[in-house]
């Protein structure tokens, strides 16, 4: 490799090398600042200037492969960078005030974020198996560490071993998957698979099948696909608010970014064997997801429920087939983002020494004394429900036409069916800030950072609601068809 072609590589993953130094400084920071609000403003600024770069090569480059095409660099990876910028934004306001209330308001905390950011968008921008590997260790590896950062608490602690050891089982079957591939085709490279699978004549195999069926195992773990969800519920109970807020969003868009990207460009000849698989995973997933969730009283739990639910929704775009149905995914995971967030941010303001504002009876006539908050939490769980005129209705509508026009009617009926389900436990805490009267007094911890939050999660459910065009059109020229 010549010189130039070396530093047009380079200039092609400056965003991610940015956030990478920009963790790298916030470590030394640690052992000078002691005001942690200063390490927090300099990975926003760090955040922001990393997206000016994607935006950068956006707009001056068109989209190309560098690292002798390991890494991609396309409206489809940047599209989920956004995802990912705004989820560590989002997630930085919201830490702040509740990262010192829990006594965990540690340096790391931020640069850990940012590691994990990293490695979502190496995932997302990932042209090959073991960039993907190496994006996944990145972003796995730091998440298992922020689930245990509240160390003298025993649940954070499980948390973090539980999430470790399916974690690295999910890991290992990845490289089963990879290495069966390999070994099948004779190469890494996403096109270069498509090509071999064509050229030897070895779709109808069942080791090319088997392959593949560990490849999504691996991202079912991921993005918490039943059955593969059972370190959902208690990682996100154990895990500190503001990481599970992180890890619902995340590490679960980047899981579906490469899901996409693997089955449509390395195995898209095969979309009768992948979809043999997804089918049923889907209908399993939003079955566990809305009928377990009915049972729970602690809200983190019933979160974590609901975010296997949606995965399952989520899933519908790539069974689809389409670029127009991996648009609705994409789009799905962008609205998904900021009602989730949303709802998790109000959470952590119940939040305050000795309370953990965390079981259902917390928010026991909740209206009465903060009717703000109250409408706030109103407007996600009704964007969560699917109801109109919030977000989450487009992305649902978008979702389930797509699987319909690609023949898929059964889908949409269940999807459908699920969802009335779980308007029960959604609506349920809707019900019990409205229609019940409070038990105690409750004190909400609020703070300049968790309230801009709140503002701009809300106001996006709401414009994203009566105004859907301007993100559909922003997916659909970043997913061509």
């Amino acid at each position: 490799m010549n010189t130039a072609n070396y530093l047009v590589d380079i200039t092609m993953i400056m965003p991610e090398l940015t956030l990478i130094c920009v963790a790298l400084i916030l470590l030394l920071l640690d052992l000078v600042v002691k005001n942690k609000e200063v390490l927090a403003a300099v990975g926003i600024a760090g955040t922001l200037v990393a997206l000016y770069g994607t935006y950068k090569l956006f707009v001056f480059h068109a989209p190309q492969s560098v690292f002798a095409d390991m890494f991609v660099l396309d409206g489809y990876s940047n599209f989920f960078k956004l995802i990912f910028y705004l989820n560590i934004i989002l997630t930085i306001l919201i830490s702040l005030k509740y990262m010192t209330i829990e006594k965990a308001s540690f340096g790391e905390y931020y640069s850990l974020l940012i590691f994990a950011t990293t490695g979502m968008m190496i995932m997302a921008s990932a042209a090959d198996l073991i960039v993907l590997y190496l994006g996944l260790e990145l972003m796995a590896l730091s998440t298992y560490i922020l689930a245990g950062l509240m160390r003298k608490q025993l649940r954070s602690n499980e948390a973090a071993l539980k999430y470790f050891f399916l974690g690295a089982f999910s890991s290992a079957i990845l490289l089963y998957g990879i290495s069966m591939t390999y070994g099948l085709t004779g190469t890494t490279n996403l096109r270069e698979i498509a090509a071999a699978l064509q050229t030897l004549n070895i779709m109808e195999s069942p080791a090319v099948f088997l392959g593949l069926i560990f490849l999504i195992v691996a991202f079912g773990f991921k993005v918490a696909l039943a059955p593969f969800h059972m370190w959902a519920p208690d990682v996100y109970e154990g895990a500190p608010t503001s990481i599970t807020a992180f890890m619902s969003v995340g590490p679960k868009a980047a899981g579906f970014a490469v899901m996409g990207r693997v089955l449509f460009e390395a195995f898209g000849g095969m979309q009768m064997q992948w979809n043999s698989i997804l089918i049923p995973l889907a209908v399993i997933t939003m079955a566990v997801g809305s009928i377990i969730a009915l049972a729970q009283t602690n809200i983190k739990r019933m979160l974590a429920y609901s975010s296997i639910a949606h995965a399952g929704y989520m899933l519908l775009g790539i069974i689809a087939g389409t670029p127009e149905g991996l648009a609705s995914t994409a789009n799905y995971l962008m609205i998904y983002m900021f009602m989730n967030i949303g709802a998790f941010a109000i959470v952590i303001m119940l939040r305050r020494e000795g309370f953990q504002g965390e079981n259902l009876d917390d928010y026991m006539g909740l209206a009465k004394s903060h009717p703000l908050a109250s409408a706030l939490m109103l407007i996600f769980m009704f964007s969560l429900t699917g109801i109109p005129p919030t977000a989450g209705f487009i992305g649902k509508f978008y979702v389930f036409m797509e699987v319909i026009r690609s023949g898929y009617t059964y889908l949409a009926i269940i999807a459908v069916i699920f969802s009335v389900i779980s308007a029960f436990f959604y609506l349920r805490v809707v019900m019990y800030m409205y229609m019940k009267d409070p038990k105690e007094d409750v004190t909400l911890t609020t703070s300049s950072t968790l309230s801009i939050a709140l503002a701009i999660t809300a106001i996006m459910v709401l414009i994203l609601g009566i105004f859907p065009s301007f993100l559909l059109n922003l997916v659909r020229s970043s997913i061509p068809g």
